[in-house]
């Protein structure tokens, strides 16, 4: 087999032969970018309505409880629906989330309603897309199950990562840049093209009914099986935990605007930068996985890895260098992106189909919802110490973690697959 034919059938590229799959990671990627302007725009413009650290903090609250109540009942429905027009769906209700945004940021509304109604409307907003994310997260990840032969998923779940990724890190700088040049309207309309851009992508994937009959399990029931299914096997179980402590502790970009703008004192271009460059560096590990995947020790190198992130959040805290404090983020993300594909090999391999959706709601309860979660523990902790306290606080507490997890949890430093 020459060096062409690898790369093509059983190389890197093997997933993005899967036309399915390329839809899926177009719309993904497109879907993330938006995504990720949204979130730089709103943080951004709640700092400029309040003046307040902690008013960023309750961004995360706003959106993190919705989702987190949701979370195991929205496995269910997910488990018992078609799975693409359920995503359809959230991909649609996010675009009039982001048309509701898009008209309190009118001139309109900043002379007929006062500044503390305009921010109390932006959290209500962003509390509807925590119940839409409730239902659409998961399902992106429980598609590619079902696209992807399982020979593949391990090569899939990079590909995955890496779109993520990739369009978080062109998102938080498209943001900054957005904001910029367009101002908040502008930004917005864009968001929304790029949603809608995102549906088209995803309609061309091919209808997945449900695995289980509706009839066959009461709500109750599968919700506790799903549940029972994470606690009962423990490898899944410490790797969600670890990261879930890691990312609610290590927070550090939340605060980013406060740096931004009042300790490195730099612009919205470099905050765009700056609010991208853990993704940047994620973006790196997982491109490096992708053509060196890792055969061995997954366990101890996740732990290794979180203990890394850890000392890069504490860098970061401490730095009042701008290329510093970039890099600091930027091994970070690294950092992150190696023990994102490593969880997320672990889920896709140890979960049966049938019970994908609810074993993902599990995980967003744990990991997802962790980084808003984190995100209002950053706002209260810099409320209460003060911002670089805050984050100094977050990153020893992460190294904590790591250390506590390497000698209290041996299955997860000897996990291999």
């Amino acid at each position: 087999m020459n060096l062409q034919t690898y790369f093509k059938t059983s190389g890197p590229f093997e997933a993005m032969q899967i036309p399915e799959f390329r839809y899926l990671m177009s719309g993904r990627f497109l879907f993330i970018l938006s995504l990720r302007m949204m979130s730089t725009l709103v943080g951004w413009w709640i700092y400029q309505l309040t003046n307040a650290p902690f008013a960023i903090g309750l961004i995360g609250l706003s959106e993190v409880v919705p989702a987190l109540s949701l979370a195991l009942y929205a496995g269910h429905v997910i488990d018992m629906s078609e799975k693409r027009k359920l995503l359809l769906t959230g991909v649609f209700m996010y675009v009039c989330a982001a048309i509701a945004l898009l008209l309190l940021s009118t001139k309109f509304t900043s002379e007929h309603l006062v500044q503390h109604r305009i921010v109390i409307c932006i959290y209500a907003v962003i509390f509807c897309t925590g119940i839409i994310r409730a239902f659409a997260g998961p399902s992106f990840n429980v598609l590619l199950a079902l696209i992807v032969p399982r020979s593949v998923l391990q090569n899939a779940i990079t590909w995955n990562q890496g779109a993520w990724l990739t369009a978080s890190v062109m998102g938080h700088a498209l943001g900054g840049f957005c904001i910029a040049l367009l101002g908040n309207s502008g930004t917005l309309l864009c968001i929304c093209s790029g949603m809608l851009a995102a549906f088209i992508a995803l309609f061309r994937i091919k209808k997945k009914p449900a695995l289980i009959q509706k009839s066959e399990k009461k709500t109750i029931e599968s919700v506790k099986e799903g549940l029972r299914f994470v606690f009962r096997t423990k490898d899944l179980l410490g790797a969600i935990s670890l990261d879930m402590f890691a990312v609610f502790f290590g927070g550090a970009v939340a605060m980013v605007p406060v740096f931004a703008r009042d300790i490195l004192k730099i612009g919205p271009e470099g905050f765009g930068i700056l609010n991208g460059a853990s993704d940047i560096g994620a973006i790196c590990s997982v491109l490096l996985l992708t053509f060196f995947p890792m055969k061995q020790k997954q366990g101890r190198r996740l732990i290794i890895a979180v203990s890394g992130f850890g000392i890069c959040i504490v860098i970061f805290a401490l730095s009042k260098w701008y290329l510093l404090s970039f890099f600091a983020l930027m091994l970070s993300g690294v950092l992150d992106g190696i023990s994102v594909v490593i969880r997320g090999t672990i889920m896709q391999l140890r979960t049966p189909d049938e019970m994908k959706g609810r074993v993902m709601s599990v995980n967003s309860m744990f990991i997802n919802s962790s980084n808003e979660l984190g995100q209002f523990e950053s706002g209260l902790m810099a409320k209460i110490m003060g911002v670089v306290p805050s984050v100094m606080f977050g990153g020893c507490m992460t190294l904590l973690v790591a250390v506590t997890t390497w000698f209290k949890v041996p299955q997860l430093r000897k996990l291999q697959y």
